[in-house]
């Protein structure tokens, strides 16, 4: 039997099946494609998400192939009207890292190799059932068909998503109604952007992006109108590219040696949720908007990371099945917000009006002057500020917040082969007899707190779940025991 079946292997499915395998969960990671993604798709990697991989042990490999960028540009008629840097983003990983959707998965099928765990591919998921210990119908590439059991399922299968169709959840949203151009190309010339920054031109026929890619390459993406559904558009070229460039951009630079021209339509959609039994979805299967903000795949990957460790307790019986009931309503808060935010940047980039155009223009050049706005815009992007306030798993002042790297005093939470939340407690004894009565819980040997007023529970992910008085161990007491024995089982004493 299968512990876990994940169905599509793009960099969601990658991440979700790399963490459950690092954690010891036999999984299975089913895709229908032949190959891997050989587009530059999604382009970048958010601090958040880079902190993320540190705990699964493959950041650097990310690094050694990825882009930093350091800072972003919005421009309008030839002036600059805002320039937010990274560098202040409170992370060790204070940029945005590029690097085409390709390698990333690439890179992540490495990771996943390292736990003997591949890729099958060519495999395609047409039936499972939703009860416990249930059973999936995987066709093969020859049409065989094999019949699996296992006890949980996870459709990362994107948009299109064949596990939230079966399921019959709504996809609720909108398509927008512009068309976009994207291009990647090289650029040449005095008037391109620098090669470390992502420049916005804002013009009054609709804005005009450009996202630097490794390799000295850089992607351009704009609006170009509405489509007549009799007519339809015709593939771009890079003619198409050039003239935008130049009306937009204000000329100066060239494109050339364009890899990829094609169109697309931002739509925005997103289920409620994100869990119906023991069946899941994340990433675009869940949830898709406008790619302003660079967000999509971030928020996808840490759907994964948010998933799996709640997962892994659960099938090794460390912590009672009610825990993955935090899943939905943490990462579909987190969705929300995303698809809120990216809208309203697209919404205020394609403004049409020209009073409106010149007053957006007027506002962004005030606010973007003030050092305050430009750290608030870098650190949304860099998701750093994304918290559980809400979560059944938080309890106390400030439960839910990530817990800054700087105050783990020792390895990343959950950065080993086991799930464990980690106790930080100044009174060492007594840290050491809650340890051991929750030892498939918490980390054997309990931390110095930052703060030693408090007792403070980190989870496997690095966020905040209790928040107390440094007397007040009965509340780490309840906290835990509902964690262990929230199905009536005693997970708290699983080894």
């Amino acid at each position: 039997m299968t512990d876990v079946l994940i169905v599509g292997a793009g960099p969601v499915g990658l991440t979700m099946a790399a963490e459950l395998a690092r954690y010891g969960v036999g999984v299975r990671l089913i895709d229908r494609a032949p190959h891997a993604t050989e587009t530059s798709k999604a382009l970048v990697i958010w601090s958040r998400t880079l902190e993320l991989m540190d705990r699964m042990g493959c950041t650097q490999a990310f690094l050694d192939v990825g882009l930093p960028v350091h800072g972003a540009s919005i421009r309008s008629g030839g002036k600059v009207l805002g320039n937010p840097r990274f560098g202040d983003i409170a992370s060790a990983y204070n940029f945005a890292l590029m690097i085409p959707q390709r390698d990333t998965e690439r890179l992540l099928a490495a990771h996943l190799r390292s736990f003997s765990v591949e890729v099958e591919r060519q495999v395609e998921m047409v039936g499972f059932s939703e009860a416990a210990d249930g059973e999936a119908c995987l066709r093969h590439a020859d049409g065989s068909e094999e019949m699996v059991r296992t006890p949980w399922l996870i459709g990362c299968d994107g948009a299109h998503s064949t596990v939230r169709h079966r399921l019959d959840l709504a996809f609720e949203g909108s398509a927008q109604g512009d068309d976009w151009l994207l291009a990647d190309v090289r650029l040449d010339g005095p008037g391109a952007p620098p090669p470390d920054e992502i420049a916005t031109y804002l013009h009054r026929d609709g804005p005009f992006v450009v996202f630097p890619i490794p390799g000295g390459r850089a992607r351009v993406v704009e609006t170009v109108g509405k489509t007549d559904a009799t007519h339809p558009r015709p593939d771009p070229t890079l003619d198409d590219v050039q003239d935008l460039i130049d009306q937009r951009a204000g000329g100066g630079f060239r494109a050339s040696d364009p890899v990829w021209l094609t169109h697309f339509r931002i739509n925005e959609r997103k289920v409620t949720d994100y869990q119906r039994g023991h069946v899941f979805l994340a990433g675009d299967a869940a949830h898709i908007h406008s790619p302003a903000g660079g967000q999509g795949m971030n928020t996808g990957m840490q759907d994964a990371v948010n998933l799996a460790w709640k997962l892994a307790m659960v099938v090794r019986g460390q912590a009672g099945e009610s825990l993955l009931g935090s899943y939905s309503p943490e990462r579909s808060a987190v969705g929300d917000m995303v698809l809120r935010n990216a809208g309203r940047l697209t919404d205020m980039a394609t403004l049409s009006n020209p009073a409106a155009q010149a007053a957006r223009n007027l506002a962004l050049r005030f606010l973007l002057g003030l050092h305050a706005v430009r750290d608030r815009m870098a650190t949304q992007m860099s998701e750093i500020e994304i918290a559980y306030a809400g979560s059944p798993l938080s309890k106390g002042r400030g439960a839910g917040a990530r817990w800054d790297p700087e105050t783990y005093g020792g390895p990343p939470p959950g950065a080993g082969g086991e799930p464990r939340f980690v106790l930080y407690a100044a009174d060492a004894a007594r840290g050491a007899a809650l340890t051991g009565r929750f030892p498939g819980l918490l980390e054997s040997t309990p931390r110095s707190p930052p703060d030693a007023s408090g007792l403070f529970v980190v989870r496997p992910d690095g966020y905040l779940g209790l928040s107390a008085g440094e007397t007040d161990w009965d509340d780490a007491e309840r906290y835990l025991q509902g964690l262990a024995q929230s199905d009536g089982r005693t997970g708290g004493h699983a080894s």
